[in-house]
């Protein structure tokens, strides 16, 4: 038996995201005051789980909070990592909202790398948002190393240390270049936000997914900071062979 309290709390908080492709239960908002640059900045937090079997299916087709919960202790989620979108302002009816799509980086936003960019484009696109006043940052968690996960990151970094650039260290590890997907991100953002959002990326794959879906995308913003020795050979590749808009040639060559 599920406490109705539990219930009664939960029943608002908890609602089903359907796209062409896929399913997500989407949990939340729930006040989320982060520490940005030393003051207390409040966000509207939310995170999403992806249907995976008829089971599940069965919990998402009405959204219950009691049939989530009777699975959720099964569904052993602490094995996995689930995706997340930081939601600032108005972000439905605000006339400008900012968005970033946001690869997870274990090494780059958890323990500061410089290895690349990442750490650096995470705070910075919050701080965007926040100056914007409106806006929402997509966490994605299936992201890891351009999709290929934690663990082939590590082998691929090694690669990497002897001479090897992202891309080839990528595809000598046997994926590709880029294999993640914003399918499931573009319907949570389509359930938050009808209107058009401003794209904050230097990646024109994020662009082309937003824009493929129907997603009317406003105009886009770069982020580009945070160059230095350590990573300017990434962001170099970035731009060479994973097709990026252009950084300024000057500051790259500086640090080449």
């Amino acid at each position: 038996m599920i406490p109705n309290n539990a219930v009664s709390i939960l029943k608002d908080k908890i609602a089903t995201v359907q796209s062409d492709t896929s399913t997500n239960i989407l949990v939340g908002p729930i006040r989320l005051p982060v520490n940005l640059d030393g003051e207390t900045v409040v966000f509207q937090w939310y995170c999403w789980l992806p249907v995976q079997n008829e089971e599940d299916m069965a919990a998402c087709q009405t959204a219950s909070p009691e049939t989530l919960i009777k699975r959720l202790s099964s569904l052993n989620l602490a094995e996995g990592q689930q995706s997340s979108v930081l939601v600032y302002g108005d972000f439905e009816h605000a006339e400008d909202a900012l968005i970033r799509m946001h690869s997870i980086c274990h090494t780059g936003d958890i323990f500061g790398s410089k290895r690349c960019d990442c750490g650096f484009q995470l705070h910075q696109s919050m701080r965007m948002i926040v100056e914007n006043g409106a806006g929402a940052l997509f966490y994605l968690a299936n992201h890891e190393g351009r999709g290929i996960g934690l663990f082939s990151k590590a082998m691929a970094y090694i690669l990497q240390e002897n001479g090897m650039d992202t891309v080839e260290a990528n595809l000598e590890l046997g994926f590709a270049d880029d294999s993640r997907s914003y399918t499931d991100a573009i319907s949570i953002l389509k359930h938050l936000r009808q209107q058009p959002v401003t794209l904050i990326t230097n990646n024109p794959k994020k662009l082309e997914a937003l824009k493929a879906s129907g997603m009317n995308v406003g105009k886009r913003v770069p982020l580009w900071g945070d160059v230095s020795e350590f990573n300017v050979k990434y962001l170099q590749t970035k731009v060479k062979r994973s097709g990026h808009f252009g950084q300024d040639e000057e500051i790259l060559n500086e640090y080449a």
